[in-house]
């Protein structure tokens, strides 16, 4: 039997275009097999991979792809580091490259249909484990994630909050990010919650971004840098050669560059 007006409706209120969605959610949101079958036929819904499905290939985005990961796998992959920065208007730097990059962090993979879509997108996964002390999960979203609207019917997705996407992004440094694009990123966090730093920076486990942070916050000297209780941050000890011909910042024990 064909899906009709009503249920068609009813697909269209769930399932927006360019939302990627499985069977399983298409099944738990009242389709049945048969229906979901008789949507693929008629051209409703296009199949992009086994079992997973998307209405209007065209109209998919990486906000829409993010927001499947997190709303219809409910995967523990957030938008971070850079790309949180920027959504947040707190990065004015443009890359070069023709391809957007889309930082996620989290520790579930990404499904292989991700990598396969036809899309002028990057999607790079980094896990938290050296980053961040494995405590409760729900915890660490509720105190370091924050949600944007990415659409014009409120569907939000997650995404660091700049304290923490500030160090995901110096977990990078100086192999993927150079120090200077790092400073640059500093300069503008003008507005850092002193209360979310805290709690970021003490649940981080991170030796070299937690000193990493600090030598760039002293150069810049903020107002809410003076509020950090420092006496609960540990530093660990000993040296950490981050480059080398560098020099050695002897305050936080890290190779950094001769130029700044």
């Amino acid at each position: 039997m064909a899906v009709n007006v009503i249920r068609r409706k009813e697909l269209y209120e769930i399932m927006p275009e360019g939302l990627i969605t499985t069977h399983k959610w298409l099944v738990n949101n009242n389709l049945s097999r048969h229906a979901i079958d008789n949507l693929v036929k008629s051209s409703q819904i296009e199949s992009i991979s086994k079992g997973v499905y998307v209405r209007n290939s065209n109209k998919i985005s990486w906000q829409s792809v993010v927001f499947s990961l997190q709303s219809v796998l409910k995967t523990d992959l957030v938008v971070g580091g850079l790309t949180a920065l920027e959504m947040q208007g707190l990065s004015h730097y443009l890359s070069l490259s023709e391809n957007k990059i889309v930082h996620l962090f989290g520790n579930d993979l990404l499904p292989e249909w991700v990598t396969n879509l036809d899309l002028n997108i990057k999607f790079v996964r980094h896990t938290t484990n050296s980053l961040f002390a494995k405590k409760s999960e729900e915890k660490q979203l509720q105190l370091f994630t924050v949600e944007r609207d990415w659409d014009n019917d409120n569907r939000k997705l997650i995404l660091s909050t700049p304290e923490r996407a500030y160090l995901e992004v110096l977990s990078d440094v100086p192999q993927k990010t150079t120090f200077e694009h790092a400073d640059q990123l500093m300069q503008g966090l003008t507005t850092l919650s002193p209360r979310n730093l805290q709690k970021t920076l003490e649940y981080c486990q991170n030796v070299k971004v937690k000193r990493l942070f600090f030598w760039f916050a002293d150069r810049q000297n903020y107002v809410w840098l003076g509020k950090i209780n420092r006496e609960s941050i540990t530093l660990g000890s000993g040296n950490r050669m981050l480059m080398k011909g560098g020099k050695l910042d002897t305050k936080y024990k890290i190779t950094v560059p001769e130029w700044l």
